[in-house]
């Protein structure tokens, strides 16, 4: 079998579950989706009502700061362990798995769920390693983070790796040999709550060798002047990634004092975290801004902060369609969504001329925001739909923002370093990845 090192890759050894559990309820969507919607989750767990879920072996964001929190990870190693113990999972497959997603706006997105070696991934700025976070990582985010991953028996991927592959080698190659060949896939099925279908194949043998020498051209193609290699960017899960890499980094060292070589810690599994990898220009990849909602402030000073900051005008917006739109043709405008203190709901657009990718520009001044006023909270929305629900709410202050242009995106990257965090989002939150493949850890 082909060595992936060289690449920052390796081929994991793939855990799934029986072939009769339904996806539709043992699937489950990244667990940072819906954070303001416990609705949302309270559905989740009566669709999968109490069978064999993945919903069993995470932590949804929305019960983060929940007081039994502790107790919830308790029980998830507990289950964890259940499921291996039992006939709950069929026998580990060897290889990767190329997947065809249909979301349910009829996209299709490409995938490829491989093992990245953390050693070659790096979240802070300016990283010169062959996988670096496209976004701002928040140190304070991953402590409780890692407590979560600490002492798992399974790793479950929500990471979602960007391709820089305009030709598409990899990924797209892979899937239209897999046809080519009539592969039986691994698994089919829907997805639950109206969020469409999957089917994942196995790559093994020969696919394996293509996706190899598709890497060797593709490390060609992403060497800059200077030598270095930009091989991947982190589009979803950076926080989690970037959690991995802590506790293999806390394990490494403490297994290192106790007089291990690093020799002895190549084949951990600790070292490596799955992922899917998906090629940027994939035509059923769409970039997707991630709003903004600021809960406890006022929205009228709120408003003219940004405008005076921003050196923009605010216009008044006739309805929720027209808002969007406006925001959504636009490359530099802002959308504010809210009530007003007679309880009407309000719509202004913030129309400016910066040049810069707009989310760059908006939130140091959200941030400025809230510390000069020293109230307030910021939450980061996936969909519009949801943008106008919270904008509804009294005490919100809801802001769309403009698309995100994917052309200069590994460029950017490359010579200014990470995005703000949460510029971006790939797809509406019902398009993330769902968790279905796992791995022992």
């Amino acid at each position: 079998m082909k060595n992936f090192s060289p690449f920052g890759l390796s081929v994991p050894e793939i855990v799934l579950p029986r072939a009769d559990i339904p996806l539709s309820q043992w699937a489950v969507i990244a667990c940072d989706q819906y954070t303001q919607d416990r609705e949302y989750w309270h559905q989740v767990r009566e669709e999968v009502a109490g069978r064999p879920s993945t919903l069993s072996l995470i932590l949804p964001e929305v019960y983060l700061a929940d007081e039994d929190k502790s107790q919830r990870i308790a029980t998830i190693r507990q289950t964890m362990q259940e499921y291996l113990a039992g006939n709950v999972f069929r026998p580990e497959f060897s290889g990767f798995v190329y997947l065809e997603r249909t979301t349910e706006y009829g996209r299709v997105r490409k995938g490829l769920v491989a093992a990245v070696d953390l050693e070659s991934y790096e979240w802070k700025p300016f990283s010169k390693a062959l996988i670096r976070a496209t976004e701002a990582t928040i140190p304070d985010r991953i402590p409780p983070r890692m407590e979560i991953r600490r002492g798992a028996a399974l790793e479950l991927p929500h990471i979602m790796l960007l391709v820089n592959d305009k030709a598409g080698r990899l990924v797209d190659s892979c899937g239209d040999e897999i046809h080519a060949q009539n592969t039986a896939p691994l698994y089919q099925g829907d997805l639950m709550l109206g969020a469409g279908s999957i089917v994942g194949y196995p790559v093994e043998g020969t696919l394996l060798d293509g996706c190899y020498a598709a890497l060797e051209q593709l490390a060609v193609e992403n060497t800059s002047e200077d030598g270095d290699v930009f091989l991947f960017a982190v589009g979803d899960g950076n926080h989690s990634l970037a959690t991995a890499k802590a506790v293999w980094d806390e394990y490494k060292a403490d297994q290192l004092a106790a007089g291990k070589t690093p020799a002895n810690l190549a084949d951990c599994p600790l070292r490596y975290a799955l992922v899917e990898i998906v090629n940027i220009y994939d035509s059923g990849l769409t970039f997707e801004p991630i709003h903004r909602v600021l809960f406890g402030c006022d929205s009228a000073a709120l408003m003219d902060f940004c405008q005076d900051r921003l050196a923009g005008q605010l216009v008044d917006v006739d309805s929720s369609e027209q808002l969007a739109s406006m925001v959504a043709d636009s490359t530099n405008s802002f959308g504010f969504v809210f009530v007003d203190g007679e309880g009407k709901q309000q719509y202004r657009c913030l129309e400016t001329s910066i040049r810069e990718l707009a989310v760059s520009r908006l939130q140091p001044v959200l941030d400025d925001f809230l510390a000069e006023k020293r109230a307030g909270e910021i939450d980061y929305i996936h969909g519009t739909d949801e943008v106008f629900r919270l904008g509804s709410q009294p005490g919100a202050v809801a802001i769309l923002l403009p698309p995100v242009a994917k052309d200069s995106f590994f460029s950017t990257i490359g010579s200014g370093g990470p995005l703000p965090r949460k510029s971006f989002s790939m797809g509406e939150a019902s398009e993330k990845r769902f968790y279905l493949e796992a791995r022992k850890i």
